[in-house]
């Protein structure tokens, strides 16, 4: 069992490096990492949640697939979520799912040698491509889109029109009137070899490998280059369907097949787990013979009716399994260990390799994540190590070679005491671990520059955060820029954005008249931001989106944000005293406080949705939450709320004796509360706690009253279907606006669900629940109950 407060840093370290690696890989098709150590990263994420599951939040990989939409592409939304894969790396992992499928369908077996019933599964080799969504109306193809983040995708209709093997229109008969598949574009090894042989004698981009050609070339803003690129595409599933389609999965391809659509050669069906243990051998011996890459074999419960029963989780289906094939790997010397900064200051080890060749390419580097992991390898400079490699560039260090190991000639590897890049302080991180009434520290396993934003690897990061599109979203502020306007000592903060002029954007590279004006109107049109995006562009640690509307919603300004004590913060949604203290202490900084109010002053940047305190933070703050968010040892929110219904008030829970105290709780939890406040501390901090609660306009009173103007506080809203009034975003904020949760999935929990035409899986689960379903109609009937015009 891993300790909380070292798997809460671990698991923040982990969801940030994923985040990168997702939006590298799904978004900008620039793999930094073979898919080996991705894996181990996000199976060391789960790991560590499972153990956890109070550390989970929505912004996690976990829970979500991964990646965001560009915005030089419009948006699509999945009416059906596009869900990727849980995987098996062992052959254990494989037989785990057969008895967890074999135990979710109620068969027989599912005992530790996988007996019980055989069932049945269909087969087909992991296409090593770019997943997307085809969308048929009346048999023609109207929509292509990328999967994206999963609930919303690119929409690259245009492109996916150039490719040859997608049918235009459907052939046969009897398909639905809306018929969605999903599939993978690829780019067979011929094609990949021919076009990388062209682009070299035309002086242009090589690919590094099948994959990012078929993701670069399907992504292109001129669909003439889609064209000339030998892309095709192979269908592996549906999502939105109007009308029914075969039982199995085998036959339901088949009869796709059947409509024109590509499906895999290879597709088999297999009875029973050792069938699919035959058919994984078999590919695996005739991988480098196939025409295409593959990185392992999909499995799937072959059943509809089956799959259905055995739904989702979070992320991924229960029914279907990805078997990867073993990474690659090879021997080589580690020749230096170097240390990169990143945008929070974390300062990492780098490996430098003798260059081997691995899986056909050249690599000469590999992260080592920190310190705790260079010992728990136990390697040095001058070891020899095996490193490991599944189709990308960067190689993953497995372990070292004792056996080779020279001691004469290898050294330790050290952290700096100094910051490689701007010579400023390297401290390791402290974990505060607080539980109730008390803190212990530990030390983490991240060592940080302590120089801020006066450190330039900090400082280009932080700025590109900035200007990011769902932060400040300053369109033509690319990295390059960004790196070229701080190495030039252009900008030194967020807020000298604000200040630069003509003179000096014309005089950066790739920078001309038109260019330059436009940029200097994106910054200026950047200065009425949301407070939700302003909090988000600000880059306070564990604060994403969705944390940074909860703050901005809640308490309706900036200026309560900023003063806002821990214990005030933790009385929002999902926000935890950790990420609460994080919030605090980024406030408290001098010199985050410096560059916000230049930003508020002499820049001009005006906040648009500030406000009076949102109602519904007013009910949630009681007498009784504040008594229990003090962490008082042995009082938990019944015992709270029994001292508040008896004291009516602070200052009467203050004053009370120890007979008061007995008469309303039991014996240790009347000595815990008068221990408690008998420390001035405890008693101060909870007097300064009231007191900004009744600033921001809250009083107790307010808990004997039923909240008016929020008649949706509490319910689950959930949005299916195209909305022909509204989109469904304006419907989520008018949901928001009156008290209600709008999530994606629909579960036993869900209030209410707006279904509008096309709506599918979400429909289906609604009404097998009993939900009450709502469509646009009487959905806008319902908003002008409480007032809210369409």
């Amino acid at each position: 069992m891993t300790d909380a407060t070292s798997a809460a840093s671990r698991i923040l370290e982990l969801r940030s490096e994923l985040d990168q690696h997702n939006y590298r890989y799904y978004v900008l098709d620039e793999p930094s990492i073979p898919d080996a150590e991705y894996d181990r990263l996000f199976r060391e994420l789960q790991a560590l949640e499972a153990e956890h599951p109070e550390l989970v939040t929505p912004e996690s990989p976990t829970q979500r697939v991964g990646g965001e939409a560009l915005s030089a592409f419009g948006e699509v939304r999945h009416e059906v979520p596009m869900l990727s894969l849980g995987n098996a790396f062992e052959d254990e992992d494989l037989r785990a799912f057969d008895r967890s499928v074999q135990s979710g369908l109620g068969l027989q077996g599912g005992d530790l040698f996988g007996g019980g019933v055989e069932v049945e599964y269909s087969c087909e080799p992991k296409l090593d491509g770019l997943a997307v969504s085809l969308l048929y109306r009346d048999g023609q193809l109207v929509r292509g889109a990328t999967r994206g983040d999963g609930s919303t995708g690119e929409d690259i209709t245009s492109n996916v029109r150039t490719i040859r093997n997608v049918p235009l229109k459907l052939q046969g008969e009897g398909w639905p009137q809306v018929l969605e598949v999903r599939g993978e574009v690829f780019m067979p090894k011929s094609g990949f070899e021919e076009l990388n042989a062209r682009q070299a004698e035309i002086g242009g981009k090589t690919f590094a490998n099948p994959r990012n050609a078929a993701a670069g070339s399907l992504r292109q803003l001129d669909p003439k280059i889609t064209a000339s690129r030998p892309l095709e595409f192979c269908c592996y599933g549906v999502g939105q369907v109007s009308g029914e389609l075969p039982g199995t999965q085998v036959t339901m391809l088949q009869q796709l097949k059947s409509w024109g659509i590509p499906i895999s050669r290879e597709l088999k069906l297999a009875k029973g787990i050792e069938a699919c243990f035959d058919y994984y051998r078999d590919i695996g011996e005739r991988r480098m013979s196939l025409a295409y890459d593959i990185d392992g074999v999909v499995f799937k419960v072959n059943t509809i009716e089956d799959q259905q029963q055995l739904g989702f989780r979070a992320r991924t289906p229960h029914w279907a399994i990805a078997h990867k094939f073993p990474a690659q790997e090879e021997l080589t010397e580690l020749l230096d260990v170097e240390f990169q900064v990143g945008r929070t200051g974390a300062v990492t080890p780098v490996a430098r390799l003798n260059p081997v060749k691995v899986a056909g390419v050249m690599v000469a580097n590999a992260t080592l994540h920190n310190m705790d992991e260079v010992a728990r390898l136990g390697v040095m400079i001058g070891d020899t190590v095996i490193i490991r490699r599944a189709g990308d560039v960067i190689p993953q260090v497995m372990q070292v070679v004792l056996e080779r190991r020279d001691p004469s000639v290898v050294r330790p590897v050290q952290i700096p005491s100094e910051c490689p890049v701007c010579g400023s302080a390297v401290e390791r991180t402290q974990l505060i671990k607080r539980s109730k009434g008390k803190e212990s520290l530990s030390e983490g396993s991240v060592y940080r520059c302590v120089g801020r934003l006066s450190c330039q690897a900090q400082l280009k990061q932080a700025i590109i955060h900035f200007v990011s599109r769902r932060a400040m979203d300053i369109e033509g502020l690319g990295d390059k820029t960004i790196e070229q306007l701080v190495d030039e000592k252009l900008i030194g903060s967020p807020a000298d954005l604000y200040k630069l002029t003509y003179e000096q954007i014309i005089g950066l590279e790739g920078f001309a008249e038109v260019s330059s004006n436009k940029l200097l109107k994106a910054i200026a049109d950047s200065r009425k931001p949301t407070l939700a995006r302003f909090i988000y562009a600000l880059g306070i640690p564990d604060v994403g989106e969705e944390t940074a509307k909860v703050l901005a919603r809640s308490l309706a300004s900036l200026a309560r944000v900023r003063q806002a004590l821990p214990q005030v913060l933790t009385y929002l949604p999902d926000i935890g005293l950790e990420v609460a203290h994080e919030i605090h202490s980024f406030f408290e900084d001098e010199h985050n406080r410096q560059v916000i109010d230049a930003l508020l002053g002499e820049c001009g940047l005006q906040l648009q949705d500030e406000g009076g305190l949102n109602a519904e933070f007013t009910a949630i703050a009681t007498l009784g939450g504040m008594l229990d968010k003090l962490n008082i040892p042995s009082v938990g929110p019944g015992a709270a709320q029994k001292l508040a219904e008896r004291f009516i008030s602070l200052e009467g829970v203050l004053a009370g004796d120890w007979l008061d105290m007995r008469q309303t709780l039991p014996e240790k939890q009347a000595k815990a509360v008068r221990d408690f406040f008998d420390n001035t501390e405890n008693a101060r901090l909870a007097r300064a706690i009231e007191q900004q609660l009744r600033e921001f306009g809250m009083h107790w009173e307010s808990e004997k009253k039923v909240v008016e103007g929020l008649p949706l506080a509490g319910q689950t809203w959930v949005l299916t279907g195209t909305l022909e009034l509204m989109s469904r975003d304006v419907a989520k904020d008018k949901l928001e606006a009156l008290g209600a949760k709008v999530a994606g999935s629909v579960s036993a929990k869900t209030t209410c669900v707006v279904a509008g035409p096309g709506a599918g899986s979400k429909l289906a689960k609604a009404n097998e629940l009993g939900v009450r379903v709502l469509d646009e109609a009487q959905f806008v009937a319902a908003l002008g109950e409480y007032g809210v015009q369409a």
